[in-house]
């Protein structure tokens, strides 16, 4: 297409006022697509800050609810909930313990806010002594023994109400094995939201002290992708949607922006981007310096995953968008 040249042209015709500029914008941040990320742990009446991320705590299941209730009245619909156990071990038992954290958590939430979409993190490292995703085996993480006892944690999540199962291990093969398990509990009707590109970031560092799972050896270079890899990631996530996958997330979001693009242009599903603990602390540590505006730079930051493709927005400042927007 080609386009008269000025002065025919004037693009600053259309943004000489608020209500002009808001009338053809492209792309729109809107509360329902907001997801809120809660911690929980055992006990009650418990809120235990994390310094590295401020405004995040690791709650008790009725202090969960109170702040999934505030959150829910704000018309934020859907918050990610993660568990942290009292005790861990080689087995991840927690994670599929009938009455584990996150299984207790789910009912009472889905007893008392019916109408919160409650997805829940699928993952082992939380659970496991050593906090790597999968069972460790001389040193290594093996990954078809490790696909049961994930199976194993999406069915007794279902079992407990959870509406969406989401799973964060990056095992191979992770997708069919929870469908298969879903399925033959009778949830045919659980969705699965795959974290289908998740990288080996260094963002991820506060969530580590919060969900209290960093790997006693290692990394988790062999499971996580690799920060230098597009077209490995567009496969990962073709291969989530051949298994089983309802929805996909690209984590972390504002640094892979391009992979959300291409991961909404290829596929079409609905795409999750995870602004993740350390964009979070980034963003409060400057603005609680004075160096930026937070909700400026928030707001920001969430409208470009949306225009680079994203439908979902998990985000944990949640809460303070959903005021900001009203």
């Amino acid at each position: 297409m080609t386009l008269p040249g000025f002065p025919v042209s004037r693009p600053r015709r259309l943004r000489n006022s608020p209500a002009l500029r808001c009338l053809i914008a492209e792309t729109q941040l809107n509360v329902s697509q907001l997801v809120l990320p809660l911690f929980a742990r055992s006990g009650k009446k418990l809120r235990r800050p994390v310094a590295a991320m401020p405004g995040v705590f690791q709650l008790s299941p009725d202090e969960i609810l109170r702040e999934a209730a505030k959150a829910h009245a704000l018309g934020v619909p859907a918050i990610l909930l993660f568990g942290i156990p009292d005790k861990k071990d080689e087995k991840a038992s927690g994670a599929y313990a009938k009455n584990g954290i996150v299984q207790q958590t789910v009912r009472l939430l889905k007893k008392e806010l019916p109408s919160l979409l409650v997805i829940t993190d699928v993952c082992l490292c939380e659970y496991m002594s050593h906090g790597h995703c999968g069972i460790v085996h001389g040193g290594k993480i093996l990954n078809d023994p490790s696909l049961k006892l994930l199976a194993r944690t999406a069915a007794s999540h279902a079992e407990a109400g959870a509406d969406v199962v989401a799973p964060s291990d990056m095992m191979d093969g992770r997708i069919r094995a929870l469908r298969a398990e879903l399925d033959n509990e009778g949830f045919f009707d659980t969705p699965i939201m795959s974290y289908a590109a998740k990288f080996a970031s260094a963002f991820y560092g506060p969530f580590r002290d919060v969900a209290e799972s960093a790997p006693s050896f290692g990394d988790r270079r062999s499971y996580q992708m690799d920060a230098a890899n597009s077209n490995e990631a567009i496969r990962e996530v073709a291969l989530d949607i051949q298994e089983g996958a309802d929805m996909v997330m690209v984590k972390p979001a504002l640094a892979y922006l391009d992979i959300i693009r291409r991961v909404k242009q290829e596929f079409g599903l609905p795409t999750a981007a995870y602004a993740v603990s350390g964009e979070h602390a980034m963003i409060k540590a400057a603005a609680a310096n004075g160096w930026i505006d937070e909700r400026a730079v928030t707001l920001e930051s969430l409208l470009a995953m949306r225009r680079a493709g994203a439908d979902i927005l998990i985000t944990y400042a949640a809460m303070d968008v959903a005021k900001w927007l009203k």
